[in-house]
C-alpha cells in the first residue's frame, strides 16, 4: 500500500523561504520522503494560503508548478467541507486545521507533518519533523 503524507503550510513555507528556522528541516524532510518513495501531498488551500503570505511570489508559483507534477494536490470536496464545519462548530477547534486534517484522512494519507503543536485531531496521525523523521528512519 502506498504511504501518502500531508504536509501542513508551515512545512511548505519552511521549505521555500532559507528565512525561515525550520527550513534545513524541511529540506532534509522532502529528501527522506523521496528516498522512502512516499507521495507527498498538500490540498488546493495551501496553494493559496502559502502564496498570500510569501515573500516571493513567482518563486511560490514557480515552486507549484514544479511539485504539481510530482505532488499530490489535493480537495477538499463538499463533504470534507461539510464535515469540518461541524467538527470546528462542535468542538470550537480551527477551521483550517480541521479542513486540513479531514481531506488527509479521506485521501488515505497515514500522516500531517505540521509544526503547528495546536494541530487539530481527526483520526490521522499528527507529527512534527522530529517525530515523523524517526518513525520513517
Amino acid at each position: 500500500m502506498e504511504s501518502k503524507v500531508f504536509l501542513d503550510a508551515n512545512i511548505v513555507l519552511d521549505l521555500l523561504s532559507q528565512e525561515r528556522p525550520n527550513h534545513h528541516q524541511a529540506k532534509f524532510l522532502i529528501l527522506r520522503l523521496i528516498e522512502k518513495d512516499m507521495t507527498v501531498c498538500i490540498s488546493e488551500d495551501i496553494l493559496t494560503t502559502v502564496y498570500y503570505v510569501a515573500k516571493e511570489k513567482q518563486r511560490v508559483v514557480t515552486f507549484f508548478q514544479t511539485i504539481q507534477k510530482r505532488w499530490e494536490i489535493l480537495s477538499f470536496e463538499q463533504m470534507v467541507i461539510a464535515d469540518a464545519l461541524a467538527y470546528a462548530a462542535k468542538h470550537q477547534c480551527d477551521l483550517e486545521d480541521t479542513l486540513q486534517c479531514l481531506c488527509a484522512a479521506k485521501e488515505g494519507c497515514s500522516m500531517v507533518v505540521t509544526e503547528d503543536s495546536g494541530f487539530v485531531a481527526c483520526g490521522v496521525k499528527i507529527m512534527n519533523y522530529e517525530s515523523v523523521l524517526h518513525e520513517i528512519g
